[in-house]
């Protein structure tokens, strides 16, 4: 691969990562997971970057796993891959910034597990989502992992045992994507949500997100327990205490600078 396999740039606040080898359709090779890895840990440090926008270019979202290196390959490597696999997805789901993902054309495989595992999808008319893996004998399950959390077994088991993809209309009704757009606006839509999520406390939005996923494995009683605390961490922090003030004094609230 000659050029970077993603790009990055930070646009007011929102760091835009651009999966970038699309004459392999930005398949998720071990140099592309390893530079997705390496940009969201720089991220994490970054206070300039409020939230991040993942997308691509090129005729696919994404497509996956890269099959030649799944062939004729030994155990260690194997797990080496789908573990670096996972620390991706999980360092998404930790990333105590917002990440949406951005989604024009197919999202298959590891490509549609990249999509579940961002907080937010919004898709072009044109995309398209797929685990098709059952279809050449590698069942997509470590992608079952986050499509069944994002909408649910039923449907995500009718996707693993089928391997038919869904229209991004069905993707939206199944709960995988939170707004379906004319491609022509894709970019635009997308951006504009960032911009609407980053508007709140970089701070709130951290504890609020990490909150989130600590809770949603749990038993309701459990998940209220971790609920209430976050809670009364957030009411007591300098933000929430500056919100709520500015809310009741009718100003507009004034944030502080994102910790280095």
């Amino acid at each position: 691969m000659s050029a970077s396999p993603v790009l990055r740039e930070v646009v007011d606040g929102v760091a835009v990562l651009t999966l970038n080898h699309p004459e392999k359709r930005n398949v998720l090779s071990r140099e592309m997971l390893g530079a997705l890895r390496a940009h969201l840990d720089w991220i994490a440090a970054e206070p300039a970057v409020r939230a991040v926008v993942l997308r691509a270019v090129g005729p696919a979202f994404s497509a996956g796993h890269d099959l030649r290196e799944l062939v004729d390959g030994r155990e260690a490597e194997y797990a080496a891959l789908f573990a670096l696999c996972t620390e991706v997805m999980e360092a998404i789901r930790t990333l105590p910034k917002p990440v949406i993902a951005q989604v024009h054309a197919i999202a298959t495989a590891a490509g549609c597990q990249l999509a579940a595992s961002c907080d937010l999808v919004v898709a072009s008319e044109d995309a398209t989502f797929a685990t098709p893996g059952v279809r050449i004998g590698l069942f997509c399950t470590t992608p079952g992992v986050a499509l069944a959390r994002a909408v649910g077994p039923k449907k995500a088991m009718e996707m693993l045992l089928t391997g038919q993809p869904i229209s991004a209309e069905e993707a939206e009704q199944a709960g995988l994507v939170n707004r379906v757009v004319p491609a022509d606006r894709l970019a635009e839509e997308t951006m504009a949500l960032a911009q609407q999520i980053i508007a709140a406390s970089a701070y709130t939005l951290g504890i609020g997100k990490r909150a989130f996923y600590e809770q949603l494995p749990l038993d309701r009683p459990r998940a209220y327990e971790v609920a209430s605390r976050v809670m009364v961490e957030n009411a007591l922090a300098p933000d929430g205490q500056e919100g709520m003030k500015a809310f009741l004094e009718k100003r507009p609230p004034k944030w502080r600078p994102p910790a280095p």
